[in-house]
């Protein structure tokens, strides 16, 4: 395999001269550079990449973590990482926990040995302590998620709002027995999405019912089976918040298999705006988030920390938008 050596011996010039070529440093003359770039072409030298990274302490690569590579939630943010990082000369290490905790704290430790400028956690299952204990040792930002009492920073919306806002507007619709799907209540933003719910309602004085609140793991399968058990109540709900799209899609296929018209007999709201909320029949009514943005905005937060070591906004939350489609009605 041909080395640096070997360019700087038929050029007739230094090794760093021949770095100093590679790295389009000024300080080499118009002639020399050419010299040296001639020989490389005649050779087809390729630079040893991570050599030359580990000289210059850095990989330029930034670690992402997801949940579930194949959620569709997750497309529109990951390409907002990826132009972000590529229009600034870094390149992506995409890893997928499969929604495992476990998975995930393997995975930090993995791209924390294979030397990483930063990452980015999608997912924030591991215990916070350890979140906040790994972003004092790299640059770290999470995107969707954020954890309590630390100043990690964060990209997200106000998922409280967001829940909020689209159960009031099931409640402005005239329903008051309103079914939950919530997501893994293990995450914060299931959490926070179920406190939204409850506030909507405390506000309206509606009675809240335990039952009417079900965890699901946000597949459509678990939303199927979930709205399977409240169509098998005597009280049935008139209407469906799921906290998220493939939950409500889920809903939506268990109420069509029992002969249920949507939005004529039942109300379905679902969380996200993935692609497949326009495409179902009929078209459901969603909270959108900005997805692109949310993947953007938190690179550019995470290349502003490794590069300047300076930030001055850690939380910067984005807005929501309600999508009002077909498959709510009073």
């Amino acid at each position: 395999m041909l080395k640096m050596e070997d360019v700087a011996k038929i050029a007739n010039v230094s090794t760093a001269t021949v770095s100093r070529v590679l790295s389009n440093n000024k300080n080499v003359s118009k002639k020399t550079k050419e010299k040296v770039l001639k020989v490389i072409n005649q050779l087809e030298y390729k630079p040893n990449r991570l050599a030359s990274n580990f000289r210059k302490k850095t990989s330029e690569t930034i670690a992402v973590i997801l949940p579930d590579i194949a959620n569709p939630f997750f497309s529109e943010i990951v390409k907002g990482f990826r132009d972000e990082a590529l229009e600034n000369g870094y390149h992506l290490l995409l890893c997928d926990t499969g929604n495992s905790a476990a998975q995930e704290k393997e995975f930090v430790e993995l791209v924390k040995e294979r030397f990483v400028d930063g990452i980015i956690l999608a997912t924030a299952r591991m215990p916070k302590d350890e979140i906040y204990k790994l972003s004092q040792e790299i640059p770290v930002v999470l995107a969707c998620e954020y954890v309590e009492s630390y100043e990690i920073p964060t990209v997200s919306i106000d998922n409280v709002s967001a829940a909020r806002e689209a159960t009031e507007y099931l409640i402005d619709q005239g329903h008051t027995r309103i079914g939950f799907i919530t997501g893994p209540l293990e995450i914060i933003l299931s959490r926070d999405r179920v406190k939204g719910y409850r506030q909507a309602l405390l506000l309206r004085e509606i009675p809240i019912h335990d039952f009417l609140i079900q965890e699901g793991d946000f597949s459509v399968k678990s939303g199927y089976d979930i709205m399977t058990k409240f169509l098998a109540n005597e009280q049935k709900p008139t209407a469906i918040f799921a906290s998220n799209d493939e939950m409500a899609i889920g809903a939506m296929k268990a109420c069509k298999s029992k002969g249920l018209r949507i939005p004529d007999d039942i109300s379905i709201i679902g969380f996200d705006d993935v692609p497949i909320s326009t495409l179902v029949e009929p078209e459901l009514t969603t909270v959108s988030q900005p997805k692109y943005e949310i993947g953007s905005q938190a690179m550019k937060m995470l290349l502003n920390i490794i590069e300047t070591n300076d930030l001055k906004q850690k939380q910067i939350v984005l807005p929501h938008k309600l999508m009002i489609r077909q498959t709510t009605h009073p």
